[in-house]
């Protein structure tokens, strides 16, 4: 009798700890901060953050790739607005590199040695190396470390450390806010960066949203027509548009701080069957010194349809902010 009453007690003692490990492991990946509305789902693949019910964006850590080429990882794909419709694509027809939000380059030199091209991701590595992401409040937090390496440079020796920053606020009825920070710390000596070789010089930060016949493009002067080659057009863009099939017109507007290099930037714009981009530092590869890192700062604001003078009031909002 006292033999079957121990082996009771040790299968309740089993029971109850079981359910304390599905638990932990529920909280790892569902994690929610109950004094607000967001919640993170988060794997192997990436981090999902969602608010409310419906997602805001994914961002993607796995490598992935379409039939085992293009492989890449670390850029945000898919981005939603505020009701939950998908603004940006991923592997288009068109340029199957275009991803999403992302930063990229053509040019990343070491010495005289053009090593990767971030840009269509030949001869280049990105190893995801730390992400933590945490709910502060009506915020999300999220920070990638991650290391550049090319065969090309003593067999994949890493020579540039980025660390990305997403700032993701909580949405308002009209407009949600994401602050984006890079970080590009140069591993070696001699190491530049720098856009396509050409007139254009396309490369930094890109949007690959959706591109529907009433795209419109707008800025700090107002409506804006895309070109051929770099245009001045301000320190920001909004780009809106019809994005899905159900509700109206909704927008994402990019802005640049006023602490970036080479403030206001130019921008590539295209109306079909490309990307949207924000150009830094062009043509001209510049060098990333030791122990002097580029920072870049930027504004994503998600919005349903802002007339443009709430844009510019943003404009005012974000050249106030200080940055951390």
């Amino acid at each position: 009798m006292k033999i079957h009453t121990k082996c009771i007690m040790k299968l309740k003692y089993l029971i109850i700890a079981s359910f304390l490990i599905i638990g932990v492991l529920i909280y790892v990946k569902f994690r929610k901060n109950w004094n607000t509305t967001f919640l993170i789902n988060q794997d192997d693949n990436g981090i999902e953050v969602r608010e409310k019910g419906l997602p805001v964006l994914f961002y993607q850590k796995k490598i992935k790739s379409l039939k085992g080429e293009f492989g890449r990882n670390s850029y945000i794909h898919p981005l939603y607005n505020l009701k939950g419709e998908i603004l940006t694509e991923d592997f288009p027809e068109d340029h199957p590199y275009h991803r999403g939000v992302y930063w990229a380059w053509h040019q990343i030199y070491v010495e005289d040695s053009l090593v990767s091209d971030s840009w269509t991701i030949d001869n280049f590595n990105s190893t995801i190396t730390e992400s933590m992401v945490d709910i502060k409040g009506n915020t999300v937090l999220l920070n990638v470390t991650s290391e550049w390496s090319s065969p090309n440079h003593l067999n994949n020796v890493p020579y540039l450390k980025e660390k990305i920053q997403l700032k993701i606020h909580e949405a308002t009825t009209k407009f949600r806010i994401i602050d984006i920070k890079l970080t590009l710390n140069a591993l070696v000596d001699n190491l530049k960066i720098g856009g396509s070789d050409n007139e254009k010089g396309y490369g930094g930060l890109c949007l690959r949203i959706k591109m529907p016949d009433n795209l419109s493009f707008s800025s700090k002067n107002g409506k804006v027509d895309p070109k051929t080659h770099q245009i001045e057009a301000g320190p920001w863009m909004d780009f809106s548009a019809n994005f899905g099939n159900i509700y109206g017109i909704s927008g994402v507007t990019l802005f640049c701080h006023p602490s970036n290099f080479g403030f206001p930037q130019k921008w590539i714009l295209r109306q079909k069957a490309s990307m949207q981009n924000v150009v830094f530092p062009g043509q001209q590869a510049i060098a990333i010194n030791l122990y002097d890192p580029i920072v870049l700062n930027y504004r994503l604001l998600v919005h349903e349809g802002l007339p443009f003078e709430s844009l510019v009031l943003q404009e005012k909002y974000y050249n106030q902010n200080t940055i951390q």
